[in-house]
């Protein structure tokens, strides 16, 4: 009798298993995290029905998710999870301006996902993006990480930002996967699925400092205090001279002023290029908005900014953005 022949699999079937045994991993590791929304909000005395996903932090209740998924402060629903458990959740607090905002459950047994790092992520890297699309409980997608640092407007009441550091993947998001989980290939959440940009193009919000310290501040206070200098402003690359001067090769240009802001009180004036805050350097608008924290508010600062093409440093208070 012949011997049996042995056939090795041609390699691309073990780069296909693989990558099948990192997407079915993470899923079963975080598909108990991950809950789908149902959500009760009031709209002009009537009541509307919305939908969209969380990802458990603690076990103690409570759950992240996007603040235009519960859509106000008020908003009720329930959290279903994979083992049956609907418990009722409330709104701990919103964040409209970072999209995030914070529910609490009472429910025993939760899962709690482990947080991670969107700051070591690569273009390139495999992410796996849980959610409940449609209201399709516990559905999961793959995709690579297709951009990073982008910018995603964001507006609360009258007041207009862009949240940083946005995650772009090509997994394939639908409504209500916002609120959901983007994982790292081990398991680890690094965003929260926000919103769907177009075919092929999903966005996130990191996981980094500046969200665990939000996440932290609506935990212990419901809200998120912000400062602000009362200015709009957009990138510009620096002339070559002024490159030199500061080290660094764009800055903000000031391209409006709120006549009742800190700025207007200090003398800043519009086309005045802000390259720096108490030597911290600044070219981006997202570094001068990053420095805009609670602590801030009426903290005496020094910008750096060049005017004219000379320098000039302007001493100003921040004042407390309204919310």
């Amino acid at each position: 009798m012949d011997e049996a022949v042995i056939r090795e699999p041609p390699p691309e079937e073990e780069a296909l298993d693989a990558y099948s045994r990192i997407v079915t991993t993470v899923a079963e590791r975080l598909a108990p995290s991950v809950a789908n929304l149902r959500v009760r909000r009031s709209r002009r005395g009537r009541e509307a029905m919305g939908g969209g996903s969380a990802v458990v932090l603690r076990e103690d209740g409570f759950l992240l998710t996007c603040a235009h998924v519960v859509g106000s402060d008020d908003a009720r629903g329930r959290a279903a999870f994979t083992d049956g458990a609907e418990p009722a959740f409330e709104v701990v607090g919103r964040d409209p301006l970072t999209d995030l905002a914070l529910i609490r459950v009472d429910a025993a047994g939760l899962v709690p996902a482990e947080m991670g790092e969107a700051g070591r992520l690569r273009v390139g890297q495999l992410v796996v993006a849980i959610g409940n699309p449609h209201g399709l409980g516990g559905t999961v997608t793959a995709g690579v990480v297709s951009a990073l640092g982008r910018s995603l407007p964001a507006r609360s009441g009258r007041t207009q930002r862009s949240i940083p550091d946005v995650i772009q993947t090509d997994a394939a998001l639908n409504p209500g996967n916002s609120g959901g989980a983007l994982a790292d290939s081990s398991g680890r959440v690094v965003g929260v699925n926000t919103a769907l940009a177009g075919v092929g193009l999903g966005l996130a919000v990191p996981i980094n400092a500046a969200t665990r310290r939000i996440v932290s501040e609506l935990m212990s206070t419901g809200r998120v205090r912000r400062a602000f200098v009362g200015i709009a402003g957009g990138d510009r690359p620096l002339p070559p001279a002024v490159r030199s001067r500061v080290g660094r090769p764009s800055g903000v240009e000031v391209i409006g002023v709120d006549p009742d802001g800190p700025a207007a009180a200090a003398g800043v004036r519009v086309e005045d290029l802000i390259v720096s805050v108490d030597g911290r350097p600044v070219e981006r608008m997202d570094d001068l908005l990053r420095l805009m924290v609670g602590e801030a508010v009426g903290v005496p600062v020094t910008l750096g900014i060049v005017r004219a093409g000379r320098p000039v440093e302007i001493a100003l208070v921040p004042a407390e953005l309204a919310a």
